[in-house]
């Protein structure tokens, strides 16, 4: 299996709406829209094509030619400049094949390289194991949980506060 990460274009709009639209969204934050409609699609690309290497970095994920999620470190602002936050999403049926694990390390590389920041954040409920475990294999730390933290349709969650610092 062949994993890579590759900069959002024009021509992937229609994957982009295919991928944002199947996804699971149980441990979702409600910020991408659903359904997801082409005006999203194009919201999104034009953020991404200004943004990319300034205030985050933003790939899709790619597994033998495929588009099966998307990937992103995006920078957070004021005093907490310095650190930037993953979030990321994959398509259903490649759940639990190593991708995100994958995934997550190259662009925790990318964003290290590219960004000014000294540090990234993964910010987990807690029921999400397999998101848990993606963190800790790519060498991010449990730094805290916070209690009832998250309201998700009606269901109380704990937010497990990961982080992994740059290793110059």
């Amino acid at each position: 299996m062949n994993i890579e990460l590759k900069k959002w274009s024009i021509e992937d709009k229609e994957r982009l709406i295919s991928v944002c639209n199947s996804v699971e969204r149980k441990y979702l934050a409600n910020r991408m829209p659903y359904p997801y409609t082409e005006k999203d699609a194009d919201w999104w690309l034009d953020m991404v094509s200004e943004q990319d290497g300034k205030e985050g970095v933003f790939r899709s994920i790619i597994v033998d030619g495929k588009i099966v999620g998307n990937i992103s470190v995006e920078k957070k602002s004021d005093v907490y400049g310095k650190d930037a936050e993953l979030g990321y999403v994959l398509v259903t049926e490649n759940w639990s094949k190593g991708i995100m694990t994958e995934a997550t390390r190259q662009i925790c590389d990318i964003a290290f390289a590219r960004l000014d920041i000294i540090r990234i954040t993964g910010l987990v409920y807690e029921p999400n194991i397999a998101s848990r475990r993606v963190l800790e294999k790519n060498g991010f730390v449990l730094e805290g949980i916070m209690k009832n933290a998250v309201v998700k349709d009606e269901s109380v969650y704990n937010l497990y506060v990961y982080g992994k610092l740059c290793q110059d």
